[in-house]
C-alpha cells in the first residue's frame, strides 16, 4: 500500500501522474499554463482525461535550465494548489527546495517529487514532519551541467546504489517506507546509452522494495531514437509509459494522461485475464 497523505494506493494497477508545469521554460509545455486560471482549467483536464497524482511545478528543470528563486517558484505554484483544493487525487509538488515543499504542504500538496532526493538541508525535516509522500529521484550533476559529459560504470548498478542509500536515510529521518517512492532519473545526467540501459533494467528496482516512477514522456532520448520534435512525441511516450509498466514501474509520470490511461486499460485488461 502506498501512503500519499489522505490518499492511499493499493497499486493493484500502474498510477498515471499528470504533469503540470507552471514555468515559461519548460522542454515541452512551457508558457502554455503559465497563469493560475490556465493551471488550474490544465489540472482539472487531466483530473477528467483519469490523471491518480497531479505533479505540480514552478520552476523547469530540464537539461540547461537556470534556477529560480524560492519566492519565484512559490508565486507560480502556491496559487493553483490552493485553486485546487478540495479536488479527488493527491497533488504533487516538483520542488528540490524545503520552503517551497513546506508552503506546498501546508497548502494542500500529498507528495514530494524532488530530483534532489531530500539532500538539501531541512528537506528531510519537512517531509519527515508531514504525513505525505516522496519520491526519490537520482540525477547526475545539476540541471544547467548534467548532460554535458555523464559517466558511468554501469548505471543501473549505481542508480540503484544511490537510491537505496537516499532511502535508508530518509527512513532514518522518520519517513514510513511505505511514504517513499524512487525514480531512476531518466535524461538526468545521462546518455541515450544510459536511459536504454535503465528502461531494460528497470526491473531490477523493484528489488528496492518500494514503487518505482518512470518519467520518461516527451524527452529527448525518444526525440533521438524516432527524430521527433517535443511537440510530436505522444505515440513514443505512450510507448515508453507501457514499456516501463511492463518492466515494473508502478506509476508514470507523463503529459499525455488521456493516451496514457487508455492504453494502460488495455494492459490491464489483458493482465487481469
Amino acid at each position: 500500500m502506498f501512503h500519499c497523505g489522505k490518499f492511499q494506493f493499493d497499486l493493484s494497477r500502474p498510477l498515471v501522474m499528470g504533469i503540470v508545469n507552471v514555468t515559461p521554460d519548460s522542454f515541452s509545455d512551457g508558457g502554455h499554463h503559465m497563469t493560475t486560471a490556465d493551471a488550474v482549467a490544465h489540472a482539472r483536464q487531466l483530473i477528467d482525461d483519469g490523471a491518480d497524482i497531479l505533479d505540480i511545478g514552478g520552476e523547469s528543470t530540464r537539461p540547461g535550465a537556470a534556477t529560480v528563486n524560492e519566492q519565484e517558484e512559490l508565486d507560480r505554484v502556491l496559487h493553483v494548489i490552493e485553486g485546487l483544493r478540495g479536488i479527488s487525487v493527491p497533488i504533487s509538488i516538483d520542488t528540490y527546495k524545503p520552503g517551497v515543499m513546506r508552503a506546498a504542504l501546508a497548502a494542500g500538496a500529498s507528495m514530494v517529487n524532488d530530483i534532489n532526493a531530500l539532500q538539501a538541508e531541512g528537506a528531510l525535516a519537512v517531509v519527515a514532519g508531514s504525513d505525505a509522500a516522496v519520491c526519490l529521484m537520482h540525477k547526475q550533476g545539476k540541471p544547467e551541467t548534467m548532460q554535458q559529459r555523464p559517466e558511468y560504470q554501469n548505471v543501473t548498478d549505481e542508480v540503484s546504489a544511490f537510491l537505496r542509500e537516499r532511502m535508508a536515510v530518509a527512513e532514518a529521518a522518520g519517513i514510513a517506507r511505505k511514504r517513499i517512492v524512487i525514480d531512476p532519473g531518466f535524461g538526468f545526467g545521462k546518455t541515450l546509452g544510459h536511459n536504454l540501459d535503465l528502461l531494460r533494467g528497470l526491473a531490477a528496482f523493484g528489488a528496492l522494495g518500494v514503487p518505482v516512477l518512470s518519467g520518461v514522456s516527451r524527452k529527448s532520448m525518444l526525440g533521438a531514437i524516432t527524430g521527433r520534435e517535443v511537440s510530436d512525441r505522444m505515440a513514443a511516450s505512450v510507448a515508453a509509459a507501457l514499456l516501463a509498466v511492463q518492466r515494473g514501474a508502478s506509476i508514470v509520470r507523463v503529459h499525455d494522461v488521456r493516451e496514457t490511461v487508455d492504453a494502460l486499460k488495455i494492459w490491464n485488461a489483458l493482465s487481469e485475464g
